[in-house]
């Protein structure tokens, strides 16, 4: 199946949910706790994911499926869906517009069709392997900052903390978005120089920034600066470093206390 007809379907997929979500917005849908520290679930997340997985596997029956409210793989098929149905739950349900429907096709644990879309702020990112990537039909890339000083760094207070950093901790400029694929997005699109996390990292989260990164010339590895997979045994990542080639070289110098990083 071409990635082109995989996108287009991730896309009508993504609006669907789009209209899910405006429906529940701000009317304090149903939400349950998940247990052992995984966060909130709402009515609006698990109706979403039954409609992707209802739409999606009916297309394409072969595909495989994960996903973070049904996170078994319901088929062994040659490509698999990962979904997303709401990255930022917390923030939907506080009524903010930073969250994103996360969307990938994988094949041989690689994305190779990918859409982060957020429906309250009219924002599609959208890539295909080897066809670019793109922010409402337009060609996004990634800055090409290669001084880390004074960069702009998507990243959560903690995870510049001393320890993580053998080689100096960053001198940079902080930022933060609530949904994980959103700050990946922006990554590709260079609005910032550069995103990390060092916490563990579901796959649901970054599969499709990861390929929306890599299609706009950046690099995306976990936070030992081993490249991203998204068919392992447990479906996630020690953390994950998004930049510009030279600003990921950087960072992962100071990670790995001055010496060049394997992978990344």
């Amino acid at each position: 199946m071409p990635e082109s007809d995989d996108l287009a379907l991730l896309v009508a997929a993504a609006e669907a949910a789009g209209v899910i979500a405006k429906r529940h917005f701000g009317r304090e849908p149903r939400v349950w706790d998940k247990g052992q520290g995984q966060g909130p679930v709402s009515q609006a997340d698990l109706e979403i994911d039954e409609m992707l997985r209802e739409k999606l596997r009916r297309a394409r029956p072969a595909y495989g499926w994960l996903s973070e409210e049904s996170a078994q793989a319901l088929s062994a098929g040659g490509r698999r869906f990962i979904i997303d149905p709401i990255d930022g739950t917390r923030a939907y349900l506080d009524g903010q517009t930073g969250f994103a429907h996360a969307l990938a096709v994988v094949e041989q644990g690689m994305p190779v069709a990918a859409v982060i879309y957020l429906p309250l702020r009219d924002l599609c990112y959208t890539a295909a392997r080897g066809a670019g990537a793109f922010r409402n039909g337009e060609a996004i890339s990634v800055s090409a900052r290669a001084q880390v000083t004074g960069a702009d760094l998507l990243v959560a207070r903690p995870q510049l903390a001393p320890e993580h950093w053998p080689g100096g901790v960053p001198n940079v400029t902080r930022h933060f978005r609530p949904s994980l694929a959103w700050r990946m997005a922006l990554v590709a699109e260079g609005q910032f120089d550069a995103m990390l996390t060092l916490r563990p990292t579901w796959h649901w989260d970054s599969v499709a920034g990861t390929l929306l990164i890599a299609e706009a010339g950046g690099v995306v590895s976990d936070g030992c600066g081993a490249a991203l997979r998204f068919d392992t045994p447990e479906p996630r990542s020690a953390g994950v470093i998004a930049a510009g080639p030279v600003m990921h070289a950087e960072l992962m110098r100071r990670r790995v206390g001055g010496h060049a990083a394997k992978g990344g």
